[in-house]
């Protein structure tokens, strides 16, 4: 029987900037369902935050951060910590990240290795 680990809160950073800089607290929106740590997001316009989408037309085809931990399906707008900035990150442990995806984190300073 093989055993599977589940994904850690941040277990797929490398490094990161001093402190709390490459982190902010956003607000996940209610439909962007369940997600666990290392799902790239994107911004909504009203500012809320939801899976990346690289066929979206909504502003989830913009990659905008990654997800720090889990956040659970809830029918309401909850609070997450997300990657935004000055990181390095393991790309083989990002969900949801293809070659456009990480070009826009690379923009924002997060870096895929």
């Amino acid at each position: 029987m093989a055993l599977t680990e589940a994904r850690r809160t941040g277990d797929f950073i490398l490094s990161e900037a001093n402190g709390t800089r490459s982190r902010e607290e956003v607000t996940i929106a209610a439909a962007a369902g369940a997600m666990i740590p290392g799902t790239v997001v994107s911004m909504l316009a009203g500012g809320k935050y939801v899976e990346y989408d690289d066929v979206g037309t909504d502003g989830t085809e913009v990659a905008a951060g990654i997800l720090y931990a889990a956040v659970a399906d809830s029918a309401s707008d909850q609070k997450a910590v997300i990657i935004v900035r000055d990181a390095e990150v393991n790309a083989s442990r990002l969900t949801g990240s293809n070659a456009n995806a990480v070009a826009d984190l690379r923009a924002l300073g997060i870096i895929a290795r």
